[in-house]
């Protein structure tokens, strides 16, 4: 439900949505659209008194989205309207300011980062940062999913598991049962994170490439050539897109 706010002689018409999931209260300011969350049991007066006390702070911050706007020339990399690459696609990224205190990020078929007052106007390293940050989480969780499935199935369990850097190559398996994933892979479709973890889970069983190997694999995942096939015609897109969050 659109609404709007006259503060002096300007007017901010702001959309007014209620969630019964929200612990408080939020505005966040897009380029052209302001949402206000409410909680569900929120009356009129509680909604304007938020409001009210919030006032400077939406008047200032839609006047700088308005300047942004104005002035920019071409889509930084990490502002709104960039594509983020994420599971073999390249997803919307939207900026938005909040009143929230720290930095919050969203995935609803793309990405929202909200970003707190204190976060000032040059934000694309610390839109990076923070991406970056939250696509390694993502990375760490997705194979720890994906080794326990085997680790089931298959009796195949490393003495420990984690995502890292990598210079080259897509996973390791140590001599001790360690295995470390590269992260960049989260660019990947899932599909082909499955195939590089089953991969090294695989050499806890046969260190060698040899055929019981590759049997071992097509036994766990008969589909896996495929998505080796798209590891190596994508490998060098995956490293173009790990520069972009280099610095």
């Amino acid at each position: 439900m659109t609404h709007a706010l006259r503060i002096g002689r300007t007017a901010i018409s702001y959309e007014l949505r209620r969630s019964a999931t929200a612990s408080e209260r939020r505005i966040t300011v897009t380029p052209g659209h302001v949402e206000v969350l409410a909680l569900t049991t929120d009356d009129d007066d509680a909604i304007a008194g938020f409001l009210d006390r919030k006032r400077q702070w939406l008047l200032d911050t839609v006047r700088e989205m308005e300047r942004i706007a104005a002035t920019r020339h071409a889509v930084p990399r990490f502002m709104t309207g960039s594509k983020i690459p994420y599971r073999g696609r390249n997803m919307p990224l939207t900026v938005r300011r909040s009143d929230a205190e720290r930095i919050e990020i969203a995935y609803r078929n793309g990405f929202i980062v909200d970003l707190p007052v204190w976060a000032g106007r040059e934000t694309d390293r610390l839109v990076a940062s923070e991406l970056k940050l939250w696509l390694k989480q993502r990375a760490r969780r997705n194979v720890k999913e994906i080794a326990a499935i085997y680790a089931s199935r298959f009796g195949l369990q490393p003495r420990s598991i984690r995502v890292a850097d990598f210079a080259t190559g897509w996973g390791s398996c140590g001599p001790e049962g360690n295995i470390l994933i590269n992260w960049h892979l989260i660019f990947a479709p899932r599909k082909v994170l499955e195939y590089v973890v089953l991969h090294e889970l695989a050499h806890l069983r046969h260190r060698s490439h040899g055929p019981e190997f590759w049997n071992l694999l097509s036994i766990a995942s008969p589909d896996w050539s495929a998505s080796k096939q798209w590891l190596d015609r994508h490998q060098h897109e995956i490293v173009a897109d790990f520069l972009d969050w280099k610095g």
